[in-house]
Order: structure tokens, then C-alpha cells, then sequence
């Protein structure tokens, strides 16, 4: 099968999915109001509550959610062969992963731009709150110790990438003092960047930076002195405004990617590249996982993914300028996404082949068992699409720096949002239990201070995630990963269905978020009992002693949260029944929800 054709196909799905269903949703499911006065209006400080520009929101909620989980899901999933992989991602990015992005933002904007742990508890329940909190803390937990890993891998393979990464950080930091305070458009000098960016890719090859030389002298890994100036660069990364580094960085990144899809689509086009791994692989290798449930968990970013919800609710509803902007944030970003993921595919079926074959191998002998499956996805991307660039003229060498830096980029904006998240999760969590102590005791005391202090409520979501990524071998890139994908899907279900709660008591249709939300429960749940079972049964002490116990937490607090969801619908359902919902159609949207007591107009 010609990729061209697998990607031409999938590009024009999405484009049909964007014209016709983003629209039926904007209109008949989330109302959204053009009249609407958004947070970013309301509670406008200049750090967090921001209104900006539809096309800068887009690049920031794009690229933050683009991470590596679009490449790296992907990339391991072609195992099974590469129809399941892409009939997932096509069909999961359109139904699913757009209603959840596209929702989340609007439901947030509705509740003055509250983080989705927040909204659990507005929309369904108190204990919903905590339960989905909770749940946060550890998908944000995993999520910066696999990103962390994949980038510290990247640079001790790739140390040519490592300074056209480092130049892009005082780059975004100018692009943001001159668009903030200047009040210019980021479009220029954002690309100015980018060039700037990409001329210091030579020199990166002339210059590679390692950290051989500190990491001898402590006599320590090379990858653990990259963790340690990772996590160091995230603290301090997530505590500056948005304006400052974020946005830029995201607007910087974002003509990177259309830059990075351009190449991989032109050299897809020019190479006539041609598909060689199997469309379903019938010969699986002795002791290979079920394609069902791990295939929907394996792909989460670049299908649905839960940690979408936590951008769109804790950084990017806190951006918007209108509330009609959320169809083009969330929804186009869901398509973004879906389109590296479809890229990824074809990188690691066809491109990946095109490189390979200089050193005598196919796609067969890369992909030869599960755990070679998941053993560097993101290197075999990055081989992938150094192949596809070498069909129009790229270098192979460069092709390998050009990748490289796509995926750390990306992979370090994701990390930068989600320790940003994660201490906001943390100060959340904190104010219940404060709430909950008795006054003037060492639990108020503790985390009342928690609740305030930035600082060390950034320090704990900065070490606890550096102590999972220290853990020797292929454990956070590997075995992590599957808890990671497991969880995150959870949390997309979840999220749904705080969506499904508003949808119904706002008196609208809410069957477009229930079938998602059913197929995420349903599979997540029974992923989360086939890996507790083989966590448990393993001889990896780390396997039994830590995923297996921290799993079965996961599931617990998911039946639980579960459980508040549906008794939450059901309220709703009746609701509606006797009439006491408010009125469908455009007005509803600004209706006070009497029984969340907190769905104030803002």
C-alpha cells in the first residue's frame, strides 16, 4: 500500500470531521455563545488569566498536548500491524478526542476556567473531586517521568540536537517580550526563530554537547545529569507567566510542527514510499499481548487522551479570548494530533524501512517481539522520518538532527505544562484536605501552607515523577508506559463524562460524549485488570511491588468515580424528565446549574 494514499485518505476524513461534526457540536451539543464574557476577561492578572489570540491559544493548546505520546503510542502499536493503529487514531481523534478537547474547554470557560478535577466536582459531586484529582496526580506523575526519560534519551543519542534545543528557550523568552509588550503579532518573529532555530542545526553538528565529562567526574550516568538540568528547567520553567516562555514557545513550535508534517508529507509524496510492515499482523510472536484492550490504551495521545482535559481546563481556558474560539482550540488541535499520529504510522511502517535498509534490515526484524516493540519508539519515528526527508534532498545526518529536535521540543513543552498542572493539582488536593483537618491542627497547618507556596508545591511535582524516571533500565519508557496509557485513557473517560453531566443538565443532547465515554470506561477498566494481573504474577519486584499496588489504587478510585458519574447522569436524566433542567438551545449555555451551585456567568 502506497503511504501517500493511507495519508491523503486520513487528511481528508479529518478535514470532513472538522467541517461537519466540529460544527453540529459547537452548535447543538456545547451552545457556545460569541457573547459569552470568557475568564481570561474576568480574571485578567497577566500570568495565568490571559486573553489572547484564537491562532496563539491554538499553538499553545496544540503543541502542549502534541507531546511525545502522539509518536511514541503510535510507534509501538504498528506491532499489531498498521490497520487497527490507524483505524483507531482516524476514528478516535474525530468522535472522541475532538468532543473531549473541544468539551473540556467549553465546560471550563462555563465555570470560570477550573481545572477538570475542579469540574468533577461542580458538575457530579464533592467526592467526585478528590476521586478525579487523585487520578490527576498520578497521570501528570507518570506523564513528566516518561516524557523526562524519552528527552534524556534523545539527547545522549542525539547531542547534535541538543543546542538548536537549548537556543529555542531565550528565543520564545524575545518572541514573548516583544509580542506582550509591544502588542504585535507572533507570526513574524516567531519564524524568524524557527530560522534562527534551524541554522544552528549545523552547528549542533559541528559542536554536539554532552555531558560525559560532569557525568564522569560524579561518576554517574550521562542520562542522569540530563534528568537532573530537565527537572531544574522545568521548576523554574513553570513558575514564569505564560507570556513569558509558554505562549512563544507553543506559537515557536507550532511552525515547527506545520514545518516537520510539510517535510514528512512531501517526502511521503515524492518517495512513493511503500507500507511494508503487515496491515494486521497474523504471525505474532509467542507471548505477545492481546491486540484487545492494549491497542486503545497503547494510542492514547493522537486518538483521545485524558491529559488533553488538563490543558484545555488548567491553562487554555484561561486564554480565551471568545468562547467560539474553543471549536478551532480544541477541535483542530484533536485533528493536529491525529495527524502526527498518522504520520508516526507511516514513519515507523515505511520511512523507517527507507532507512533500515542502508544497514540490512526490515521492518520484520525491528519489529521482531513485543518488547522490541517497545524498546526507543521514539528513535524508530525519528529514523522514520529522517528516511522520509532524505526523498527530497535532506541528508541523512540532518534528517536524524531534524527529528530529533521535533520530538524534544515537543516532548519538553508537554513537560513544561504538565509540572505546571500537576502544581495546581497538588494546591488543589491540598485546599480539600485542609478544609477537611481540624483547625488550627498539624494537618491544617501542613497543608495550608502547601496550598500557598508555590515553591514547594512545585518542588513535589517536579521530584516525585525525577525519583519514577531514576528507576534503572527500561522501566519508565517501557513498563511505565503501559500504566501511563491505561491511566490517561481512564482520565479521558472520566472527563467525558463530567462533559455528559453538564451536556444533560444544560438540556442537551449529550449521545455524542456518552459512546466515547462508554468505549473508554469499558476498555480502560479491563486493561487496568489484565495489567494488574500481570504486575502482580511478575517476578520484577518493581512490577509486583510498585505498578501492581499503585494499578489496583487507580482502578479502585476509577469504579468509585464511576459510580458518582453515573448516579450524577441519572440525577440529570430525571431532571430533564420533570422539567427542571434549563431549556435547550443557545441560552442555556448561560443558565445557572442550580444543583453545582457554581455555574456562575462570569
Amino acid at each position: 500500500m502506497p503511504a501517500v494514499v493511507v495519508l491523503l485518505g486520513a487528511l481528508a476524513l479529518f478535514a470532513l470531521g472538522y467541517r461537519f461534526y466540529s460544527s453540529y457540536l459547537a452548535k447543538k451539543v456545547y451552545a457556545l455563545d460569541p457573547a459569552y464574557t470568557t475568564p481570561a476577561h474576568t480574571y485578567k492578572d497577566g500570568v495565568d488569566f490571559v486573553p489572547t489570540n484564537k491562532h496563539i491559544v491554538f499553538a499553545h493548546h496544540f503543541i502542549s498536548v502534541a507531546g511525545a505520546a502522539p509518536i511514541v503510542g503510535p510507534a509501538i502499536a504498528v506491532f499489531w500491524g498498521w490497520g487497527p493503529a490507524l483505524v483507531w487514531v482516524v476514528l478516535g481523534t474525530i468522535f472522541a478526542s475532538g468532543a473531549h478537547d473541544f468539551g473540556a474547554i467549553a465546560v471550563s470557560v462555563r465555570h470560570k476556567a477550573k481545572g477538570i478535577g475542579a469540574l468533577a466536582g461542580d458538575v457530579i459531586s464533592g467526592r467526585a473531586r478528590i476521586l478525579f484529582l487523585l487520578i490527576i496526580f498520578f497521570l501528570v506523575t507518570m506523564v513528566n517521568a516518561v516524557f523526562a526519560v524519552i528527552i534524556t534519551g534523545l539527547f545522549v543519542a542525539n547531542p547534535e540536537a541538543v543546542l538548536p534545543v537549548l537556543v529555542t528557550i531565550p528565543l520564545a523568552i524575545g518572541v514573548g517580550q516583544v509580542v506582550y509588550r509591544r502588542r504585535t503579532a507572533a507570526l513574524l518573529p516567531s519564524v524568524i526563530s524557527l530560522i534562527a532555530v534551524y541554522a544552528c542545526i549545523p552547528l549542533g553538528q559541528m559542536f554536539p554537547v554532552t555531558v560525559d565529562p560532569i557525568a564522569n567526574a560524579l561518576g554517574v550516568e550521562a542520562s542522569f545529569v540530563w534528568l537532573v538540568f530537565i527537572f531544574t528547567y522545568t521548576f523554574f520553567a513553570s513558575r514564569l507567566p505564560v507570556w513569558m516562555l509558554l505562549q512563544p514557545r507553543d506559537y515557536i513550535n507550532q511552525q515547527q510542527m506545520v514545518l516537520a508534517l510539510v517535510v514528512i508529507i512531501a517526502g511521503i509524496t515524492v518517495g512513493m514510499n511503500t507500507i511494508e510492515a503487515p496491515l494486521l499482523r497474523g504471525d505474532l510472536p509467542e507471548g505477545s499481548p492481546s491486540i484487545f484492550p492494549l491497542l486503545f490504551i497503547t494510542i492514547a495521545c493522537g486518538a483521545v487522551s485524558g491529559f488533553h482535559s488538563l490543558v484545555a481546563s488548567g491553562t487554555t481556558s484561561k486564554q480565551l479570548d471568545k468562547e467560539t474560539d474553543a471549536r478551532y482550540v480544541g477541535y483542530l488541535s484533536s485533528l493536529g494530533e491525529g495527524t502526527l499520529a498518522v504520520c508516526s504510522i507511516l514513519a515507523c511502517t515505511a520511512g523507517i524501512v527507507v532507512f533500515s535498509a542502508n544497514q540490512g534490515m526490515d521492518w520484520s526484524e525491528i519489529y521482531v517481539d513485543w518488547a522490541a516493540a517497545g524498546t526507543n519508539p521514539a528513535g524508530r519515528f525519528v529514523q522514520g522520518v529522517a528516511g522520509f526527508a532524505a526523498n527530497v534532498g535532506i541528508p541523512e545526518s540532518m534528517g536524524l538532527v531534524f527529528a530529533s529536535l521535533v520530538v524534544i521540543s515537543f516532548a519538553a513543552t508537554s513537560l513544561d505544562t504538565a509540572v505546571r498542572l500537576q502544581r495546581y493539582t497538588i494546591q488543589e488536593i491540598s485546599v480539600i484536605i485542609r478544609d477537611r483537618a481540624t483547625e488550627g491542627g498539624a494537618l491544617e497547618k501542613t497543608f495550608s501552607f502547601l496550598a500557598r507556596n508555590i515553591t514547594v508545591a512545585t518542588l513535589i511535582a517536579v521530584l516525585v515523577p525525577f525519583a519514577l524516571a531514576l528507576i534503572p533500565g527500561n522501566f519508565a519508557a517501557g513498563t511505565l508506559w503501559q500504566l501511563f496509557g491505561t491511566t490517561n485513557q481512564l482520565t479521558a473517560g472520566l472527563a467525558l463524562a463530567v462533559i455528559a453531566v453538564w451536556v444533560t443538565k444544560q438540556g442537551r443532547n449529550p449521545l455524542a460524549v456518552l459512546v466515547p465515554l462508554v468505549f473508554l470506561v469499558v476498555m480502560t477498566s479491563w486493561a487496568l485488570i489484565v495489567q494488574l494481573l500481570g504486575f502482580l504474577g511478575s517476578e520484577d519486584s518493581l512490577q509486583r511491588y510498585l505498578l501492581g499496588p499503585l494499578d489496583a489504587i487507580i482502578f479502585g478510585l476509577a469504579v468509585w468515580m464511576t459510580v458518582e458519574a453515573v448516579l450524577a447522569l441519572r440525577k440529570a436524566f430525571a431532571a430533564r424528565r420533570d422539567g427542571t433542567a434549563p431549556a435547550s438551545g443557545a441560552d442555556a449555555g448561560a443558565a445557572a446549574e442550580e444543583t453545582a451551585g457554581t455555574d456562575d456567568k462570569s
